[in-house]
């Protein structure tokens, strides 16, 4: 990376359809693998819906949109336990420009919806990605997330697992302030 690396809210004026795109692309290999995440395929529609339902993130390299991430409050009506308890914030529309994965970027949004979760009063940041995906799972896993159930979505064709992560004190303010 030339440019330095940015982390904000996004905001309305950002490319939705650019946002998708990046989806598409990011998760194009999980696709291949026979892995039907809704963002393989979401329209424009459905990205600006799930970004604005959360506190969404975007990661810019030169100006240009690398990187998504969004955070969900807890939602009583999900079909996942999990996230549906009081004080668990969940994350979704994760994704990286594939030229970029491996660089850190998606270590630094990951940091930065741990700081914006603990700020929002969450005692636990969770998230699902599909049991098939074991590099995805074990990468949660390195970042200190642990397995805690299963949920299988009516907008997938796989079983997710659900992993979380405990947001204490110290690691929120290590997290820092995210630059929203």
């Amino acid at each position: 990376m030339a440019s330095p690396l940015t982390i904000r809210a996004w905001q309305p004026t950002d490319d939705v359809q650019g946002i998708t795109e990046l989806l598409h692309r990011a998760y194009a290999p999980l696709a291949q693998a026979g892995l039907r995440y809704l963002a393989t395929h979401q329209s424009a529609e459905i990205t600006r819906e799930r970004l604005t339902s959360g506190y969404p993130l975007v990661a810019l390299v030169g100006g240009a949109i690398v990187g998504t991430a969004t955070l969900y409050p807890p939602d009583a009506a999900s079909p996942c336990e999990l996230y549906r308890q009081p004080g668990v914030y969940c994350f979704g529309q994760f994704a990286v420009s594939p030229e970029l994965q491996g660089s850190g970027i998606g270590r630094q949004l990951v940091a930065h919806l741990e700081a914006l979760a603990g700020q929002l009063g969450a005692t636990e940041l969770a998230l699902d990605t599909a049991e098939g995906a074991v590099h995805l799972v074990q990468w949660y896993e390195r970042l200190g997330f642990r397995r805690v159930q299963y949920v299988e979505w009516d907008v997938t064709n796989y079983r997710s697992v659900v992993l979380s992560k405990s947001l204490s004190t110290r690691q929120v303010s290590a997290g820092g302030s995210p630059a929203l």
